[in-house]
C-alpha cells in the first residue's frame, strides 16, 4: 500500500507582516525601560511624538462624523442586497455578543472559580456598578476609579486594589481581542475570502497583541484594520460595522472592567495564602 505523505507548501501572502511589527515594537519598549537613563533621548522622543499625535487626534475627531457618515453611504451604494446585508450584519451583531455574554458569564467565572475554588457571585455584585460606568461611558479608564473604590470596599487588600486595575485597564482587554477576531473573520466571509486554520490563528495572536497597550478609549477599529492587513483583507468593508460598532464597544468595555475585577480578586486570594503561609499559620 501507498502511504500518503504531507506536503508543506509554504508561500508569501498579501498584506503587511503587522504580527512581525507587534512583535518587534513589544520588545524595542522592553528593553527602552530596561536600559532607563541611557536612552532618555529616545523616550523622550517619544514622549513628544506622542504628544503630537494626541493634537493631530484632537482636530480629527471634530470631523470624525462627517468621515464616518461619508465611508458608511459609500459602502451602503456599493451594495447590491441591502436587505441581505443588513440581515449578515445582524447575524454578525448577534455572534459577536454570545461570544462575549459567554466570556462574561462562563469562561471567565469558570477560571475564577478553578484558581480560588469560590463563588463568582461575589465579584459580579462587587463591579456591577464599574460596569455600569464602563457601559454608559465606553472607556474603561472613566471606571477605573470606581473599579478601585468597589474593591476596597469589597475587602481587597488597598495595595492590590490600586496595582491590578489600572494594569488590566492595559493589558487585560479580552472584550476586545474577542471582537476584533470575530469582526475580520465577518469582513472575510463578506467576502468570500476562505481563512484557513493557520489564518484563524494568526487573526487570533494579532488581535490579542493588537489589544495589549491599547488605550482605554474606543479604539478597537484601529486594530482591525492591522488584523485585516495581516490578512490581506480589504480595509474598506469596515465601514459596515461602524454602524453597530458604539453598542457592541460599550458592552466589551464593560466586560474588560469586570474581567479585571475577577483578576484582582483571584490575585488577592493568592496573596492572602501566601501570607499565610509565611505566619505559619497554613
Amino acid at each position: 500500500n501507498a502511504t500518503s505523505r504531507m506536503v508543506k507548501n509554504v508561500v508569501d501572502g498579501p498584506g503587511t507582516n503587522i504580527l512581525g511589527v507587534l512583535v518587534f515594537c513589544t520588545f524595542f519598549g522592553l528593553v527602552t525601560s530596561w536600559l532607563g537613563d541611557r536612552v532618555r533621548i529616545v523616550i523622550d522622543f517619544f514622549i513628544a511624538l506622542d504628544a503630537i499625535i494626541r493634537g493631530w487626534i484632537n482636530v480629527l475627531m471634530w470631523f470624525a462624523p462627517l468621515g464616518i457618515l461619508s465611508l458608511i453611504s459609500g459602502n451602503l451604494l456599493e451594495v447590491d442586497d441591502l436587505a441581505g446585508t443588513f440581515q449578515t450584519l445582524g447575524r454578525y451583531v448577534f455572534t459577536v455578543l454570545i461570544g462575549l455574554l459567554t466570556h462574561m458569564f462562563i469562561v471567565t467565572p469558570a477560571l475564577y472559580v478553578l484558581l480560588t475554588r469560590k463563588s463568582p457571585l461575589p465579584v459580579f455584585r462587587t463591579m456591577i456598578q464599574p460596569f455600569i460606568i464602563a457601559f454608559g461611558t465606553g472607556s474603561s479608564g472613566a471606571a477605573l476609579p470606581t473599579s478601585i473604590f468597589c474593591l476596597e470596599e469589597s475587602g481587597v487588600d488597598a495595595r492590590i486594589a490600586n496595582f491590578v486595575p489600572p494594569l488590566g485597564n492595559t493589558i487585560n482587554v479580552d472584550g476586545n481581542a474577542l471582537y476584533e477576531a470575530v469582526a475580520v473573520i465577518f469582513i472575510a466571509q463578506l467576502n468570500n475570502v476562505h481563512l484557513s486554520f493557520a489564518n484563524v490563528i494568526a487573526i487570533s495572536i494579532t488581535a490579542t497583541l493588537a489589544s495589549i497597550g491599547t488605550g482605554s478609549v474606543p479604539a478597537g477599529l484601529v486594530s482591525i484594520v492591522l488584523i485585516l492587513n495581516t490578512v490581506g483583507l480589504p480595509v474598506k468593508d469596515i465601514s459596515l460595522i461602524l454602524a453597530m460598532d458604539w453598542l457592541i464597544d460599550r458592552i466589551r468595555t464593560g466586560i474588560n472592567v469586570v474581567g479585571d475585577g475577577f483578576a484582582t480578586w483571584a490575585i488577592a486570594h493568592n496573596v492572602n495564602v501566601d501570607k499565610q503561609k509565611e505566619d505559619g499559620r497554613y
